[in-house]
């Protein structure tokens, strides 16, 4: 893109938080003409420590501006915007690690509060910290600091063993396992399962499993050039028409609008954990 450079720094966090965190990626940008970028549904939920306010608006979320926010699990998309400089660190989680982090609270569905609504002294001194630091390894290096003495506290909330392992089964099952299935592995109701998993993954088990699915075929269409009707099938999909209906729906644009939108970025990965999630807003 004219006027544009780039430097983006992915890294694995420690092996003690990788069951709660993806990934970490340091990000520095720098555009004379506006950069926008379409965020879709993922299977992680976005940590992003910016140093420069970021225009974001979607259909949910309607129009505002942020630097440092939490973009909770979504069924919806949200359009990322800015000119000039752009910097900071993403930190990929699951839900279950943002439910853990922020002492016991999910966000609804589609919510992108920024640090300093969430009133949390710590998360909110954090892109201040960052930017000062000297370099990105010391960048990470204090992420996973203040991650850690959240993550790893024995005495912090966490979701129910149930929800835990809901969560996991649709994940490992890329969203193909039915919410009745799920509740008569937990020993709850349906009604219960979608009441205590809501609360405290942010979406029901049944959304989930659609975003899922959804994130996995995204990583899909843009990471290879297979064709679409193959992408639908191996994700799921009753047809190459279901995926694109799924993808207007969840990303208001068709699989191949997508792949264009994404094509040459440097760090559109191929199918995997955190699927979707590895792009900077």
């Amino acid at each position: 893109m004219p006027g544009m450079g780039g430097q983006f720094r992915p890294a694995r966090p420690p092996a003690a938080l990788r069951p709660h965190v993806l990934r970490y990626l340091g990000y520095r940008e720098e555009s004379a003409v506006p950069v926008q970028r379409r965020q879709a549904p993922a299977a992680g939920v976005a940590l992003v420590i910016g140093f420069h306010p970021l225009e974001l608006s979607g259909p949910e979320l309607g129009a505002t501006s942020a630097a440092a926010f939490v973009g909770g699990l979504s069924d919806s998309w949200v359009l990322t915007r800015f000119t000039g400089p752009q910097a900071g660190v993403q930190v990929d989680l699951t839900p279950v690690g943002l439910y853990t982090l922020l002492g016991g609270r999910a966000l609804p569905n589609g919510a992108v509060p920024t640090l300093d609504e969430l009133s949390d002294p710590v998360l909110a001194a954090l892109p201040d910290r960052l930017a000062a630091a000297p370099d990105w390894p010391a960048r990470f290096a204090l992420v996973s600091d203040v991650l850690a003495a959240r993550l790893l506290d024995l005495r912090a909330r966490r979701p129910a063993p149930e929800v835990v392992h809901a969560w996991r089964r649709i994940s490992a099952t890329g969203g193909g396992l039915r919410v009745s299935e799920l509740a008569a592995e937990t020993g709850w109701s349906r009604r219960h399962l979608q009441a205590r998993f809501s609360a405290q993954i942010g979406i029901g088990p049944r959304t989930a499993g659609r975003v899922l699915r959804f994130a996995r075929a995204s990583a899909m269409v843009t990471g290879s050039r297979a064709p679409l009707a193959g992408i639908a099938a191996t994700c799921g999909y009753a047809d190459q028409a279901h995926l694109g209906r799924e993808f207007r729906a969840l990303a208001g644009v068709t699989p191949g609008g997508f792949r264009a939108e994404w094509s040459g970025f440097p760090f559109v990965q191929d199918e995997g954990p955190a699927a979707g999630q590895d792009r900077p807003a």
